[in-house]
């Protein structure tokens, strides 16, 4: 549960970030993902969790 809690902190941390420093290429970046289609869309998310997943396998495996 405390990996959990601490992922999600973190994931705040960076979303929050990039809100704060850089709005106006927040605004950009959704205008550019609202251009391309819903399955490009769809693979580039996967493609975030197949990398987060192996982030946290790759952190896992090293700390134990």
């Amino acid at each position: 549960m405390t990996l959990i809690l601490w992922g999600i902190g973190l994931v705040l941390i960076v979303e929050g970030l990039a809100l704060a420093l850089a709005p106006l290429r927040m605004e950009d970046l959704l205008r550019a993902l609202a251009r391309i289609g819903q399955d490009h869309r769809r693979m580039i998310g996967l493609a975030g969790m197949a990398t987060g997943g192996v982030l946290i396998w790759l952190a896992r495996s090293l700390a134990g």
